[in-house]
């Protein structure tokens, strides 16, 4: 409610959806004419119903609960349409989700978060805040980032097979390239060595290492 009646007066209008039923029958009363008040989990919500009257692309603002931060995110990433549903979003986090989302190859953290974020849009690390700055105060740094949506920085082939093989191979992180393809290799009849040979990697290296565009290379081949 607190950062919805902040930015009411600095925009056009504003969709908030609310999940909390009492909060949401509430939040009209207390809020311009601008802002429209939507029930629902953002996770199921029906965006082409709430935007329906909305011109596009959207600026997405939101304080994201920490246990579901991840697919919220995953959301926002997949219905983004590179831009030109949502321009970009500015995101509170837990600072560790934080962390995942800007990791880099090779790097702590590092895995199917940063990946997607990578292929999908430009991140930027904003704030990080104390729980001193909160009342009360919670148990977690938290921090602020701003994704900006934009056309995949490499092409993978299909999309939800390019995730499936990301979230397989970092099941299995610490092993060599050659084992980690191997379970995907086999299920689509290939050999795991010719597919990374094709893809022009190392087979000795880590799934862990492999940049984005590396990672799109892999899926072309074995895909």
């Amino acid at each position: 409610g607190a950062l919805t009646l902040a930015l009411a007066p600095h925009v056009a209008g504003i969709v908030a959806v609310e999940i909390d039923r009492d909060l949401a029958a509430a939040l009209p009363a207390r809020v311009p004419p601008n802002v429209r008040v939507v029930l629902g989990d953002f996770l199921r919500t029906d965006l082409d119903e709430v935007l329906r009257h909305v011109t596009l692309p959207v600026r997405v603002i939101g304080n994201l609960p920490y246990n579901v931060a991840s697919p919220i995110l995953f959301r926002l990433l997949h219905s983004a349409e590179h831009g030109r549903r949502f321009r970009d979003a500015t995101l509170m986090l837990q600072k560790e989700v934080a962390d995942r989302l800007c990791a880099t190859a090779g790097r702590s953290g590092y895995g199917g978060l940063a990946i997607q974020v990578s292929l999908l849009a430009d991140v930027d690390r904003l704030l990080t805040l104390p729980p001193g700055a909160f009342r009360p105060a919670p148990k977690v740094t938290s921090a602020v980032v701003r994704l900006r949506f934009r056309e995949p920085s490499a092409d993978v082939g299909d999309p939800e097979a390019f995730e499936q093989m990301v979230r397989v191979l970092f099941l299995q992180r610490r092993k060599t390239l050659l084992n980690a393809l191997r379970p995907i290799a086999d299920a689509r009849g290939h050999v795991s060595a010719q597919v990374i040979e094709i893809a022009g990697l190392d087979p000795s290296r880590r799934p862990e290492t492999l940049t984005v565009a590396e990672m799109a290379r892999l899926a072309r081949a074995v895909l």
